[in-house]
């Protein structure tokens, strides 16, 4: 499993990140407090507090991980800054 954080501050923002892990097998979860939320969920991802980077957990293969990444690279944040 690989963690990082990203930052959701627009809609736009929400809607590129949950079309990158819809495109990806790996199952891929987003942290946000007490709250556990599948990253393909777009109605799951607007319910949480998107005013602070949220953690990622990836479950997938390092090659998947990669690609990911790449994808949505503008919106990684720097240690949950």
């Amino acid at each position: 499993m690989q963690t990082f954080f990203v930052s959701l501050t627009s809609i736009s923002d929400v809607k590129k990140f949950v079309d990158a892990a819809t495109r990806c097998a790996a199952e891929i979860d987003v942290l946000s407090g007490r709250y556990v939320i599948n990253a393909k969920s777009i109605m799951g991802l607007f319910s949480l507090d998107l005013a602070k980077p949220v953690k990622v957990e990836f479950h997938g293969t390092d090659a998947e991980s990669e690609t990911f990444r790449k994808d949505i690279a503008a919106l990684i944040a720097e240690d949950g800054e």
